[in-house]
């Protein structure tokens, strides 16, 4: 696959409905065990939708979403969403780190493709645009997608516990203090 095969681009209010899509599926893949099953089962499309919409519409310096869009139909039908991002103001302070990644989530056969990396590369350069320098992700300790992040030069800064869907689980933040380098890395070579 070829960088040309999936189209990275900013999110419109009109993608809502696949990124809905993305969303509930990623969960339900990645999350058995770790967050309750009926929680998993409970996700739906139509009000991530909303959500989504509204979030696509977020625009601002240092602030936004991606989509990414397999136009040569190699992973899904074509013009299909496969993957989605978002990026904005710090929700959970980790110090030394302005922005926060808030969300990355592919489908399961869009993985290996470097679609995340090049999904992270876009919102590190979208941040570097707006004098944002550093950003961090929180992601559960027990994902299993986690090392992606230590990938691509990620950090572990901070861990916290949390509860969610009335379980106790522990969140990780990974952090970059310089996010030149992985808004670089939009250029490299495809993993597969």
């Amino acid at each position: 696959m070829t960088d040309t095969t999936v189209a990275i681009r900013e999110a419109r209010a009109t993608d809502a409905a696949g990124m809905a899509r993305v969303h509930v599926q990623s969960w339900r893949s990645t999350y058995p065990g770790l967050i309750p099953a009926q929680f998993l089962i409970n996700l739906s499309e139509p009000p991530a939708a909303q959500r989504w919409a509204a979030i696509a519409e977020m625009r601002g310096p240092g602030q936004g979403a991606f989509v990414a869009v397999d136009v040569g139909g190699l992973i899904a039908a074509p013009d299909t969403i496969v993957g989605i991002a978002s990026f904005g103001t710090r929700r959970v302070a980790v110090q030394g780190h302005a922005g926060e990644f808030h969300a990355l989530y592919l489908l399961d056969d869009a993985k290996g493709y470097g679609i995340g990396r090049r999904l992270m590369a876009a919102m590190a350069d979208r941040f570097l645009t707006a004098g944002i320098r550093s950003a961090a992700v929180w992601c559960l300790r027990d994902n299993p997608s986690r090392w992606f992040y230590e990938r691509l030069g990620g950090i572990k800064v901070a861990e916290r516990p949390i509860r969610f869907a009335n379980t106790d689980l522990v969140e990780i933040a990974y952090g970059w203090r310089d996010l030149t380098p992985l808004a670089r890395l939009s250029a490299g070579p495809e993993v597969r």
